[in-house]
């Protein structure tokens, strides 16, 4: 396919630095690119503040929703604001990433961990979950106030991802029963496959790699001396 916008989505309390060179480089190859820095939210919150960053970007369509690390659960949530402010979404990529669970699990997991005592957030450190080659890119993507709500999955929620009104965080964000709406891909990098020691989550990213054959998605290894952001642009086509 040939993506209007590609929206790289960094993981969860990390920042868009974790992307390195990659969004540079695939402007040198002639994509658009938005890079959203949601360094404090997850969950409902980082769909929130995602979908305010990419409206405000005014991006060409389709889009194609790139996430990495513990983003890829929430893009089906972030294309689903999409849709409703008439930005479709053309695929989904996952790179190092885990992969979107249905609503029943969600459901499964909020009921098991309700009273539990929340997790320490990750360290914010750029790197800290990314990409090889950080370069301490500049945050060029503001929130602001001017529009505070954002309908997600048919709910109306505050820029930090919560319901108008309410002080107590929003759940996990859910998947959409229609989702997958576009075809999606998987990318595992080479940096992230043969770590020593290991990165964090190294074992689900292989179990997420298998997932994703077995779904019929297209998965790619990246080896060098290909680029990742070469290898990505030619996932990205054959989607």
């Amino acid at each position: 396919m040939t993506p209007g916008t590609l929206v790289l989505l960094h993981t969860p309390h990390a920042s868009a630095d974790a992307w390195g060179d990659l969004p540079e480089m695939l402007r040198s190859y002639g994509f658009d690119v938005v890079t959203p820095d949601i360094p404090d939210l997850e969950g409902v919150g980082y769909v929130a503040r995602a979908s305010l960053i990419i409206a405000a970007t005014a991006p060409d369509v389709p889009l194609v929703l790139v996430g990495h690390g513990s983003s890829g659960p929430l893009l089906p949530a972030i294309a689903s604001a999409q849709r409703a402010a008439h930005r479709p979404v053309g695929a989904y990529v996952f790179v190092d990433a885990s992969l979107p669970r249905n609503a029943r699990a969600f459901q499964n997991h909020t009921h098991a961990t309700e009273n539990a005592q929340p997790p320490s957030p990750a360290p914010a450190h750029a790197n800290a979950h990314g990409l090889p080659n950080a370069h301490g890119l500049a945050n060029t993507h503001g929130t602001g106030d001017a529009h505070p709500h954002v309908h997600v999955n048919g709910q109306v929620l505050h820029r930090n991802g919560t319901p108008p009104g309410q002080a107590k965080a929003a759940p996990p964000a859910p998947v959409p029963a229609d989702w997958p709406d576009a075809p999606c891909g998987y990318l595992r990098t080479h940096a992230d496959r043969t770590a020593t020691p290991p990165r964090d989550g190294a074992d689900s990213h292989d179990q997420a790699v298998r997932e994703a054959s077995l779904r019929g998605w297209t998965v790619v290894e990246h080896e060098p001396p290909a680029a990742v952001a070469q290898t990505l642009g030619e996932l990205i086509a054959t989607l």
